[in-house]
């Protein structure tokens, strides 16, 4: 008996071993490049992100989605760097959906730790998701992760081409690699003046073996990393030849749009499509089981006949209205239980006890859609039981898996090509559209078909930011330091996003974005509790830009601003005294005291009254604080000015880094001020930017924002600016006119110039 324990305890550990051993070997395997030179060309194709034709031209590879924040121009700029050639002589591409251009850093930086946790535990717990996402290998763009997570890749990219280029010069002149040099695209031979271009070397360069001891630039020899850069993708975009979605026409074209039920989620129960049928230029209308597809020989047409096709719904599974909806989220906040992502020390304890000296508030933030200006639409085409799909994207693997689990087809048999994004925000991140435009190809006999949705039809079937509602509590002690709960309620995004393209449930644990924005932020308190209560309703919700940053912020700034009016304090300077331990954050807060002139005397010229409000948010890795001033006028609130300074670790490019945030303030100052989506019976009531609408020019107010980098970990650029605009905004309201808003948006109880 013992030799047999013995002998099955050795092979169990043999086989655990084993495993192991092969798990390693599969994570330490690259997965292979989805590039194939074109040998006409003369091409060599070095790795996923570079290719090089004899003609001399160098196309960089983008794995992620442009949306506007300059991913292009960066990350080829990664590329350029190490490659040592001419930044605008590059030529760009999207890449195709492939393993090979999976997220680590998203997943990594989704870590259950705050930003500025460097434990052991914590530093392990990443290192496993991004062990996840090697395995996952989910080609997406989102998290503000884009840079962070091609930093060292796509650098790395580019230092591997080069080196093989010099090999190849080596071959061809019979000379050392270390005797060679590269200049502008050309290798060079310093010591018998000799020349070969990229062009010349890349067919037999692609072949040579990577060197295993590449070494990256000193950042102190960057020539474009550092600095700020033309956008490779601008003269397009201003002259029309960029190729966005809409933008696609393929031969023997079709068009066609939807029209869904608009209680999300629910059947349609029958349909009379004899009018519209009969309209000219009209090919068929499709029964889609939650609504229809007509398809037509232009978009237009299609859009009329829409109009004149009598559906009948069936009813939503979730509450028909507003208030029903949020009479749910209030019950499932009253009821308690939730999880505790933040629990340090006794606040509740502390807070039971001061009694009389308690400082509560309730807060609460609306749904939201994403409103992208261009709206959702994709092309697809069947041709011998093998699906293509043209879309604007985040997410080009997941459509593949999707569209592969949906018709029963390999995911060989499913392609993907990625367009510029119209505006994404998170709601690209979603594959329905894409699904949508393949159901309606397979009705259209081989024929490509673009399915364009109206506005009215993406407003109201998004996949909204979750309305939340917040009660939060503190008292202060002798020293000013407060002692503070959160409890907030919501609907969970990554329960909902699972749900949708994966067809299960949410991975374990808790869902942390429903408190991002309230866990994780420096302030340094001994007493200092966080509780997140799901609700479980059907109301579709995603990502929408900064996710649970868009809101929480609002709640905890807001209520910090009411702490410290409570107990005396000034607002920025308890700010400063919370969050010493943490040099970023008070670099960050001391910039934009400095630069608003925080503390001075406002004139009221022209004007009731004037006042600054401040906020600060740390999301994505970024450190952001702004302060905000505003005008109270007869004829309501003018916001005036924004100071914003923003610590990303590192800079690659001051000026885009600069237009991101500016680009993110805008975003969340629309929410702020005017936007929400409400329901009646079951469905959105707002469906165009009558009623949903986003700041205008005349609104906009001056920006000036300050690019610091001393956090020593990068951080993103395209979501941060966003969470701090909400609360700065709203406690700049309550220093010019006493008015204390806890509800957004802030429209419900002022109006704005």
């Amino acid at each position: 008996m013992g030799k047999l324990l013995r002998r099955t305890f050795l092979l169990g550990s043999a086989a655990i071993a084993g495993g192991v051993a092969v798990g390693f070997y599969m994570y330490r395997t690259p997965y292979p490049n989805p590039l194939v030179a074109d040998e006409d060309k003369g091409e060599g194709v070095f790795n996923p992100f570079v290719r090089i034709a004899a003609d001399n031209s160098v196309t960089i590879i983008v794995p992620r989605a442009e949306m506007g924040q300059g991913v292009v121009t960066t990350l080829a700029a990664l590329v350029a760097e190490e490659l040592d050639i001419e930044l605008g002589d590059v030529q760009t591409e999207f890449a195709p959906a492939a393993s090979a251009y999976y997220n680590r850093a998203m997943l990594e930086e989704g870590a259950p730790f705050q930003v500025f946790d460097n434990s052991f535990m914590a530093a392990m717990t990443r290192d496993i998701q991004g062990v996840v996402a090697k395995f996952l290998a989910m080609q997406v763009t989102g998290g503000s992760s884009s840079t962070i997570d091609a930093f060292s890749r796509m650098r790395m990219a580019g230092a591997a081409a080069r080196a093989m280029l010099i090999g190849a010069a080596a071959d061809e002149w019979q000379v050392a690699a270390a005797s060679l040099k590269t200049h502008n695209g050309t290798v060079v031979d310093p010591v018998l003046d000799r020349v070969l271009t990229y062009g010349e070397l890349a067919a037999a360069a692609a072949v040579q073996t990577v060197p295993e001891d590449i070494a990256l630039k000193d950042p102190a020899d960057w020539r474009y990393l550092g600095k700020s850069q033309p956008r490779l993708d601008m003269k397009a975009k201003v002259t029309g030849k960029a190729g966005f979605g809409i933008d696609v026409r393929l031969p023997d074209m079709l068009f066609a749009t939807v029209r869904m039920n608009p209680r999300q989620g629910a059947r349609m129960t029958g349909m009379d499509a004899a009018v519209a049928e009969k309209l000219p230029g009209v090919v068929k209308v499709i029964d889609l089981g939650t609504g229809y597809g007509v398809v037509a020989n232009n978009t237009w047409t299609a859009f009329k006949a829409a109009d004149l096709v009598q559906p009948e719904w069936g009813e939503a599974s979730y509450p028909a209205t507003t208030d029903a909806i949020f009479a749910r989220i209030d019950a499932a906040l009253k009821a308690g239980g939730g999880f505790d992502m933040r629990d340090d020390g006794d606040a509740p304890g502390k807070i039971a006890a001061a009694a009389g000296k308690v400082i509560s508030a309730r807060y609460t933030a609306p749904y939201l859609a994403h409103a992208t200006m261009e709206p959702m639409n994709a092309t697809a085409q069947w041709t011998d039981g093998k699906l293509a799909v043209w879309s604007g994207n985040q997410a080009p693997t997941s459509i593949v898996t999707q569209a592969a689990s949906v018709f029963n087809l390999s995911t060989s048999d499913v392609s993907v090509h990625s367009t510029y994004l119209g505006g994404g925000f998170g709601r690209r991140f979603e594959t329905d559209f894409s699904i949508l435009a393949a159901r309606i190809a397979k009705e259209t006999d081989g024929k490509p078909v673009q399915v364009t949705w109206t506005r009215e039809e993406d407003m109201r079937h998004d996949m909204y930011r979750p309305g939340a509602i917040c009660e939060a509590s503190a008292v202060v002690d002798d020293e000013g330091v407060p002692s503070i709960g959160f409890r907030v309620a919501g609907q969970s995004p990554i329960a909902s996003v699972f749900g949708r393209l994966a067809g299960a449930m949410a991975p374990p644990g808790n869902d942390k974005t429903i408190v991002d924005g309230l866990w994780d932020q420096p302030y340094a308190l001994a007493d200092y509790r966080v509780t997140g209560i799901p609700v479980d309703m059907d109301v579709p919700v995603g990502f929408w830009r900064s996710v649970g940053h868009s809101h929480n912020p609002f709640f905890h700034e807001s209520f910090i601003d009411e702490i410290a009016h409570s107990s005396g304090q000034d607002p920025l300077d308890m700010r400063l005294k919370l969050m010493e331990p943490y040099p970023a954050a008070t670099g960050a807060v001391r910039a934009v005291r400095d630069m608003s002139g925080w503390g001075t005397p406002l004139s009221t010229d022209g004007v009731k009254s004037r006042g600054r409000g401040v906020a600060f948010c740390l999301s994505f890795g970024t450190w952001v604080a702004q302060v905000v001033q505003v005008a109270d006028t007869d004829d309501g609130i003018r916001i005036e000015k924004v100071w914003c300074a923003a610590d990303f670790g590192t800079a690659l490019d001051p000026a885009n880094l600069e237009a991101q945030m500016m680009s993110g303030i805008i975003f969340g100052l629309s929410a702020a001020m005017e936007q929400e989506i409400t329901f009646a019976d079951g469905a959105a009531e707002q469906g165009n930017f009558d009623t949903y609408d986003a700041m205008r020019m005349h609104q906009a107010p001056q920006i000036e924002v300050r690019v610091l980098a001393t956090s020593g970990k990068m951080g993103g650029a395209g979501e941060p600016g966003t969470p701090p605009s909400l609360p700065a905004l709203a406690n700049a309201i309550f220093a010019a006119t006493g008015k204390r808003i806890r509800q957004l948006p802030l429209s419900k109880e002022i109006s704005f110039t």
